[in-house]
């Protein structure tokens, strides 16, 4: 979850690795330093956000034409300037950044110890460097070398980048289950290297992306070299970078969030786009026309994500159950890898994921591909593990998502799905021919649908949020299709204003929460559905009968709950299957002013980072 960024050539260093830790400081902000190389190696390191490192480098030697970077999320070791990367060996010869963590870091720091090397933090990342350094100092190898052998006693994860002392025109990279890209510049010996390619797209398009147990080698002397950790030479695979440089910035808002939330008409459209045709009554997605045959004659559909991708993944289950009567189970991918699941060669894995990193989604692939599942990814990241692991799959196409509460990416994978189930219901036969051209033709409209959601509900929700943002608990229902973004709307809430929500299934209100409601209650009902609005609008009745706060998303025009609820949020009606597209916006607006009033910091919340490569 940590953020890595390195570079080696002609240019100054400093400005570069600065520049790449503010593009990477969503995936950690508990400390952030930096290493340069200019004759000799100096580490500079501060608990914080990057701006307290760049003010603790104010008079500080910033000179060198090689150096790395990171952006800490602690694992191992409190966040402070002490445990903050980059990290020694303990004679200063070795300096090394990691994103990932070292299991076995204990018993090899004994072993190390034993041969008299000291150790001054609490980190596994020190134990590594301090191995290699072991390893390098012992068999006299060149730093590569080292490194490869180093991480053949090594056991987890990791994404590094080592520098030594001793050999100054020389950066080593290596990866497994974490992610690692190299930017090849324009200038000959000019590298980058990156947890992700946010930090290289102003410099270079040219990148590839290294696999797992691979080492790499860059620098003006070495060029580009790659070699697995078994010592096998693999040809480096050039591709072009598909990403715009305005999409990394706020673009006038004050946060990503707002901008991402803004964002979502046209991400919906562009996940659309040469996919769907109403007109001439076509949906095809490529990646599931390869497999077509397999997939809508799977006995089952297992979906995997963690975090907001299984809230899509449940969204996911009612549209395949529902359309193409497919059975489907949706696991959280930390569970479904340690539970044994009973796994053959005639379901299909689903895997969501917005970064394509998440290290439980990544287990739970390699668990089902074993069992002989066709794996099906549902990505935004270009190149991500997750592309690369599955037999197929589609991207979402939604750009950067910058910040940590995950929206555009959200209705991304809800797009995709949508798309899925449609066209594996009509090769299945389970769609009438006009419900299917419906369908296409409800689809299509979406982002104008939404693109009214975010011009008409903006002032009403910042309204209602200046009134209960004071609210120390709040409780999101929904059923149906929008009984997850129920569970969406509470952890948006949870995630960036710290006030303690839960989403239920509104009809199990009364077996349990409905205890909680009072007057200082609010709460926020979904009520879109048409197939249980009657049951909806009594749930509505029971929480005022308990002098609870209402806040409800209805259909414009709608009446009845209108007149019961204290505040109403008017969405454009759709089909049931679609509504999720169009009723989470509002909950997304709702949890963002609450943070905004509260103080809190919106794209950084406290204690978490955006992807999440560690278990």
């Amino acid at each position: 979850m940590c953020g890595i960024v390195a570079y080696i050539g002609e240019k100054e260093a400093y400005p570069i690795l600065i520049n790449g830790l503010k593009r990477l400081e969503y995936r950690g902000y508990d400390s952030a330093g930096i290493a340069l190389q200019n004759g000799s190696l100096r580490i500079y390191k501060k608990k914080g956000k990057v701006q307290e490192l760049i003010d603790h480098l104010d008079g500080k030697d910033l000179k060198g034409n090689a150096g790395m970077g990171h952006t800490r999320w602690a694992t191992h070791g409190k966040p402070d300037d002490t445990n903050a990367h980059p990290h020694w060996s303990d004679n200063h010869r070795l300096t090394i950044i990691h994103n990932g963590i070292i299991e076995n870091y204990a018993v090899l720091k004994k072993a190390l110890e034993k041969e008299g090397i000291n150790f001054h933090t609490e980190t596994d990342t020190e134990v590594l460097v301090n191995l290699i350094d072991f390893i390098q100092e012992k068999n006299k190898l060149p730093l590569e070398e080292a490194v490869r052998v180093a991480l053949n006693k090594v056991i987890g994860a990791y994404a590094i980048v080592v520098m030594d002392a001793n050999e100054p025109n020389k950066l080593v990279g290596a990866r497994k289950a974490s992610p690692l890209v190299i930017g090849i510049g324009e200038n000959e010996g000019e590298f980058f290297l990156a947890s992700d390619a946010t930090p290289i797209v102003e410099h270079t398009k040219r990148v590839v992306y290294l696999n797992d147990e691979e080492i790499a080698v860059v620098g003006p002397d070495t060029g580009l070299q790659i070699k697995t950790i078994g010592n096998k030479v693999t040809t480096p695979d050039v591709q072009e970078l598909d990403m715009e440089l305005e999409k990394l910035e706020k673009g006038g808002y004050d946060y990503f969030m707002a901008k991402e939330i803004d964002e979502q008409s046209q991400t919906i459209a562009d996940a659309m786009r040469g996919r769907l045709n109403a007109a001439e009554g076509w949906v095809r997605l490529g990646g599931l026309e390869e497999h077509i045959n397999r997939i809508s004659r799977a006995d089952r559909f297992i979906i995997v994500g963690c975090g907001t991708s299984w809230h899509s993944g449940l969204i996911g289950e009612y549209l395949f159950e529902e359309l193409a009567r497919i059975p489907v189970e949706v696991e959280y991918a930390s569970e479904f890898r340690y539970r044994n699941p009973v796994l053959s060669e005639k379901d299909v894995v689903i895997a969501l994921s917005q970064s394509g990193e998440t290290a439980d989604t990544l287990a739970a692939l390699e668990l089902a591909r074993e069992k002989g599942a066709l794996l099906y990814g549902i990505v935004n990241s270009v190149g991500s593990s997750i592309a690369r692991i599955t037999d197929s799959g589609s991207y979402i196409h939604a750009g950067p998502e910058i910040g940590v509460a995950s929206t555009k990416a959200f209705t991304g994978q809800v797009t995709l799905l949508s798309m899925m189930a449609i066209s594996v219901a009509y090769k299945r036969g389970t769609l009438s021919k006009s419900y299917y051209q419906r369908l296409l033709n409800e689809l299509e409209l979406i982002p104008a649908k939404v693109e009214e959601v975010l011009n008409t509900c903006k002032a009403k929700v910042e309204y209602i949020a200046a009134e209960i943002k004071d609210a120390t608990n709040a409780l999101y229902l929904g059923r149906g299709y929008n009984f997850p973004v129920a569970l969406e709307g509470a952890l948006k809430l949870k995630e960036i204003s710290y006030i303690h929500a839960e989403g239920y299934p509104a009809a199990e209100m009364k077996h349990g929460p409905i205890a909680l409601i009072d007057e200082n209650m609010p709460v926020i009902v979904i009520a879109t559905n048409k197939s249980a609005y009657e049951k909806i609008a009594s749930n509505v009745q029971e929480v005022k009968a308990r002098k609870g706060m209402v806040i409800a998303v209805v259909n414009k025009g709608e009446e009845v709950i209108s007149q019961m609820a204290d505040y109403t949020i008017e969405i454009p009606d759709t089909v049931d299957p679609l509504t999720p597209l169009l009723s989470v916006i509002p909950l997304q607006l709702l949890s963002y002013h609450i943070a905004v009033l509260r103080g809190c910091d919106v794209d950084q919340p406290r204690n978490l980072a955006k992807s999440v490569t560690v278990e």
